[in-house]
């Protein structure tokens, strides 16, 4: 009976297992797909007017989101301004690229808060102006 004394030795195996990683890659896409479109809303509760024109919005330009509900308050991005719109839109349109306006505005606020806002918002440099509404049935 032969015994055999001399074993190949193993060869170690130095590779990375991409697979968890695929799917750990995988995961943050989809939770930085579902958290991007999100982020166009404003959180301000407004009751958009209903139209039946079928306008797109380009998402290709990042807007600023100037709210204004049916107490006749404004907010910029959600956050309340005041009575700081001025300087607050300002500092917003100067970071901003595309100086757009998406101007969100509740059925029951009055016309003429709302043409205020966007006179301010053009008196700081705001150069085009967006207003949100919702596709009517």
């Amino acid at each position: 009976m032969a015994i055999k004394t001399h074993q190949p030795q193993e060869e170690v195996v130095a590779e990375i297992n991409m697979t968890p990683l695929i799917d750990i890659m995988m995961v943050l896409l989809i939770i930085f797909m579902v958290t991007s479109s999100i982020g166009l809303e404003s959180g301000v509760d407004v009751s958009l007017p209903a139209t039946s024109s079928n306008t797109k919005f380009q998402k290709d330009d990042e807007g600023i989101i100037v709210s204004l509900n049916s107490k006749g308050e404004v907010y910029i991005q959600g956050n309340s301004v005041g009575d700081n719109l001025e300087e607050i839109l300002k500092k917003e349109l100067d970071s901003s690229p595309s100086k757009l306006i998406v101007f969100e505005g509740d059925r029951e606020a009055t016309l003429g808060k709302a043409i205020s806002i966007m006179d301010e918002a053009k008196k700081v440099g705001a150069l085009k102006f967006a207003i949100a509404t919702e596709q009517k049935n």
